[in-house]
């Protein structure tokens, strides 16, 4: 396969990101941060203003939705929201959520083809896990590494390395697929090709990011890779 010039393997193993990328969470997570903003006494806000939020994980988002509130917290005072926040974002994960497109589809063409897969998320843990058993996409995935699972979230490269020590693959066989800057960075501190997919959540144009590959949706994955192999 060739990214970018670059000589690299046909991956045997595709780790996903799951927000913006599998998921489109942005209505249950606005939930959430709304719900968490009224025990405060605060103004909701919209979905299009919490989207830009998401990415960094819950206590990141807490942090920018109370500053976008009106309301910026620091110290034990973000930390008691973060912990309120807690339950509630757990009670908002599947009501509004849909999959991306392409994602079932997806996911089972690799799975088929007997493609080790995982995700990777910043979300945490659990939450991603009953994200995926709601949608049904567990049995084709190898690994699930949230956020909180790791020492450091993406755009570190904890969470990618620990996905691929689960799934026995050497990190040289291994492609990432995100939609944002922190699914490059990690994939890049991980010393791996990353694919990025238009229609997440990131603000920068993924033009900008970086990619070695951009897909207008998940579904155009794996006729991309395949095109890409059949170069190579």
């Amino acid at each position: 396969m060739t990214v970018n010039g670059i000589k690299a393997p046909f991956p045997r193993a595709i780790l996903f990101d799951l927000d913006g990328t599998l998921i489109d969470s942005a209505p249950d997570i606005t939930a959430a941060v709304n719900e968490l903003l009224a025990t405060r006494q605060l103004a909701p806000l919209t979905v299009p203003r919490v989207t830009t939020m998401i990415g960094n994980g819950v206590p990141k988002l807490v942090e920018r939705a109370f500053a976008a509130a009106g309301m910026p917290l620091i110290g034990r005072a973000l930390e008691e929201a973060t912990r309120d926040m807690a339950p509630i974002y757990n009670r908002h994960l599947t009501y509004l959520t849909r999959l991306m497109p392409g994602t079932r589809e997806t996911l089972a063409h690799f799975h088929m083809s007997g493609m080790a897969m995982g995700v990777v998320s910043n979300k945490p843990q659990v939450a991603s896990r009953e994200i995926l058993l709601h949608f049904g996409l567990t049995d084709a995935l190898g690994a699930i590494v949230g956020g909180d699972a790791v020492s450091q979230k993406k755009p570190a490269p904890d969470a990618l390395l620990l996905a691929l020590e689960r799934l026995r693959i050497d990190v040289e066989n291994a492609l990432m697929v995100g939609d944002s800057a922190a699914d490059v960075g990690a994939a890049r501190a991980a010393g791996m090709p990353v694919v990025l997919v238009r229609g997440g959540y990131t603000q920068v144009p993924v033009e900008e990011l970086g990619a070695d590959l951009i897909c207008d949706s998940l579904g155009d994955l794996p006729l991309a890779l395949r095109a890409l192999r059949d170069a190579a």
